[in-house]
């Protein structure tokens, strides 16, 4: 064994039964390192010492070997910011189709649309509260 594979084998076998990255880890620590460059940009020692908090406890995630614990914390972190990353990828659905379709929402319950562009003005009725009305495509 060469010295890289060494130094391979000996970091899988100290990681063997310890939890790693997750999303909730990776979220951590992109937002420890966001915090680290406002305090680099501001100055403020504030921001340096959350970023330092940030990185120790993602460390203390992956290395964990309570893997339960870890998959609870992060099923719960998942739960809770299940409706903001729908709503990030159907933006970035939208955002790229935007010369396909024109996206709207319903007047009366504000459930989102879509129409072909250059269709012109269209009748539409919405599929949850069967509201219909005019649209302009």
């Amino acid at each position: 064994m060469n010295f890289w594979e060494r130094i391979k084998f000996n970091l899988s076998r100290f990681m063997y039964g310890r939890y790693g990255a997750d999303q909730l880890s990776r979220t951590v620590i992109n937002t420890s390192l966001a915090l680290l460059v406002l305090h680099f940009l501001t100055g403020i020692s504030l921001f340096w010492t959350v970023s330092l908090i940030g990185y120790v406890y993602a460390i203390f995630r992956m290395f964990s070997r309570n893997v339960e614990k870890r998959n609870e914390e992060n099923r719960i972190y998942l739960d809770k910011t299940a409706k903001w990353r729908t709503e990030y990828s159907q933006f970035k659905v939208r955002w790229r189709n935007r010369k396909q379709y024109k996206y709207f929402k319903c007047p009366q319950c504000r459930t989102r649309m879509r129409l072909s562009r250059g269709a012109g003005e269209k009748v539409v009725c919405c599929r949850s509260c069967s509201h219909v009305f005019k649209q302009k495509a």
